[in-house]
């Protein structure tokens, strides 16, 4: 906690607000409870996850900043141009945890060539990274990406945030319930002939097709980290 009141703290004086600081701060604050090298492949992959939006956002002429990291919140880019519509929003939601599960990937093929254990709980915290950002329910990756459906899907993430939050309380998931409420409450009265409903009329095509790349990557990460979590359970 004293580590964190003092990165807000150097976050206030702007003598953080770069990258760079703001990164090795998070890997400081983040090697203290788990250790360097485990901090280290964390922040990669968090890294790796914003490049991720970052990429998409200027493949599709968006003008964003580079990402910047908090200690056990994660990480953003400055979005200094938002999104026309849905579909475009949708692109750049999936950015991250596509980029971010490639990465995760990366460490979990390393991890099995050099039988690392360290490597391989990298890798399955990457999985889970991208994971929950993929719950749908906006600010979340997920909620980007499904409002290309409709902003009703979000409704479907309340319940698995929850379920989310007895599996593994944490403060920063009410925080995001908090966030979520305006977004829930439009999701409610959402109605296709409503003023700014013409953001979310996208065509069927597009809507399958981000389905099928939401289903797919959600049920990879789901399995890879079932998958990885029975494998470093068991006694070595």
């Amino acid at each position: 906690m004293k580590a964190i009141a003092l990165l807000f703290g150097l976050l206030k004086s702007g003598k953080v607000l770069t990258t760079a600081g703001s990164m090795l701060v998070s890997l400081w604050v983040y090697a203290i409870s788990f250790g360097w090298k485990f901090a280290g492949g964390f922040i990669a992959l968090l890294f790796a996850h914003e490049m991720g939006h970052y990429i998409a956002a200027r493949q599709r002429g968006l003008d964003v900043g580079a990402p910047t990291f908090i200690p056990f919140v994660g990480a953003w880019i400055e979005m200094k141009e938002m999104p026309h519509d849905a579909e475009t929003e949708a692109y750049v939601g999936f950015g991250g945890p596509f980029i971010g599960t490639l990465a995760a990937l990366a460490c979990y093929w390393a991890a099995r060539a050099t039988d690392s254990s360290l490597v391989l709980a990298i890798a399955y915290s990457g999985f889970m990274l991208n994971l929950f950002n993929l719950i749908p329910m906006s600010p979340l990756d997920g909620g980007r990406i499904t409002a290309v459906l409709s902003p009703r899907v979000w409704l479907f993430g309340v319940p698995v945030l929850i379920a989310w939050f007895f599996w593994r309380p944490s403060p920063m998931l009410i925080v995001i319930m908090l966030l979520a409420i305006p977004q829930l409450i439009k999701a409610v009265k959402y109605r296709i002939d409503m003023p700014g409903a013409s953001y979310y009329q996208v065509s069927t095509e597009s809507k399958l097709t981000y389905a099928i790349y939401y289903l797919g990557l959600t049920g990879f990460c789901a399995t890879m980290s079932f998958e990885l979590h029975n494998i470093l359970l068991r006694p070595s």
